[in-house]
């Protein structure tokens, strides 16, 4: 498996490329966002670690430029940032996962790990009436019309249905779909849901995505 880091403070770098490689990752490394995004660019990862604060580009620009070329290949910023907007802001870029500064090597790998097994698992096609979704290839259809969804929004959506049928919570779905557990509003899934109802044309009574207020939502195959 192979990891980029991009982080611009060397003691971090140091410390998590002797780490990693310890761990039989093999790992490259940048100090700055331009570079960091020519090498994401340039070479096949199997998973970035970004700074959200970097030199010439920031790690939020970074994550967003990368996205548009690949959708794929898991992001974990490295962050001091926690505030509900700074968050939806790097989900929207296509973040996958948050790891708040200070943290423990540890955490760390089992988030790398947890990346990897979630990617590992991707090999399927999943169904909603007329919506299909063919997970080796990231992609949403509806009525055989091609969706566009972030990263983020298809990582909800697919969740959703994989648990069809079962209402998800969302503490659940902030621990099982962004990775992260958070300590305030879990508002952030509203954002990432709207967003998925309006690209897919379904309205917030349509019952194949239903809100059950104040839990969370579930997945049924009823009618749209």
């Amino acid at each position: 498996m192979k990891i980029l880091i991009v982080e611009d403070e060397i003691g971090i770098v140091q410390f998590l490329q002797q780490g990693l490689e310890e761990e039989g990752y093999e790992v490259n490394t940048a100090l700055d966002g331009e570079e960091g995004l020519a090498l994401a660019l340039k070479n096949n990862y199997d998973l970035l670690l970004l700074d959200w604060m970097l030199p010439k580009l920031s790690g939020l620009e970074l994550c967003t430029e990368f996205r548009i070329k690949n959708t794929n290949t898991p992001v974990l910023f490295l962050t001091a940032k926690d505030t509900v907007q700074e968050t939806i802001d790097g989900l929207k870029a296509g973040a996958n996962d948050y790891i708040k500064k200070p943290f423990s090597f540890e955490e760390l790998l089992l988030r790398i790990q947890v990346q990897f097994k979630s990617k590992s698992n991707d090999n399927t096609v999943l169904k909603l009436n007329d919506i299909r979704i063919e997970m080796t290839t990231h992609k949403v259809f509806r009525n055989e019309n091609e969706i566009v969804l972030t990263q983020k929004e298809f990582g909800l959506l697919t969740y959703l249905i994989k648990n069809k049928g079962v209402i998800c919570t969302r503490n659940q779905i902030i621990k099982d779909v962004w990775n992260i557990h958070f300590e305030y509003d879990t508002g952030v899934i509203d954002v990432f849901m709207n967003a998925i109802r309006k690209k897919l044309g379904i309205k917030k009574e349509d019952q194949c995505i239903k809100t059950i207020r104040g839990i969370g939502y579930i997945a049924n195959d009823a009618n749209i």
